[in-house]
């Protein structure tokens, strides 16, 4: 049997995204808000929203149990200080946390007391595009 873990991340990803536009709703701050304190601008591509909310199950998928603050810190980055050194900031809390919310009210994941895990529902929509991608 293929898991997602058998595929390219990145071809997965694009491949949920196309099937989260159809049952996720794009809250409409997203367009205008930055992904986290190290990004200089607001994020270029269009699908920026549903593209993190696959990358989310992805993850959910690779660590089994996942809380908002161990994403922050995994779609972070390094802040440009000017002359001081580089530092890791972490990504936004609000987008990570509405898209957790989304994919819970699409069945996808499910709150439990030590993080979000993946639902059944997840985790056969991820198998079956990681089939798909392999043949």
């Amino acid at each position: 049997m293929v898991s997602a873990l058998d595929v390219k991340p990145a071809l997965l990803i694009n491949k949920v995204k196309e099937k989260l536009k159809e049952e996720i709703q794009m809250p409409e701050y997203v367009k205008f808000v930055k992904s986290g304190a190290h990004a200089e601008r607001v994020p270029e591509q269009k699908d920026f929203w549903y593209i993190r909310c696959a990358s989310i199950l992805y993850q959910i998928y690779r660590r089994s149990i996942v809380g908002v603050n161990r994403l922050r810190r995994h779609y972070g980055g390094r802040k440009i200080r000017g002359v001081k050194p580089e530092k890791h900031y972490p990504a936004s809390g609000s987008i990570i946390r509405r898209a957790m919310v989304a994919l819970e009210k699409a069945g996808y994941i499910k709150k439990t007391e030590n993080g979000r895990v993946l639902t059944p529902k997840g985790q056969k929509l991820l198998d079956s595009y990681a089939k798909e991608l392999r043949k």
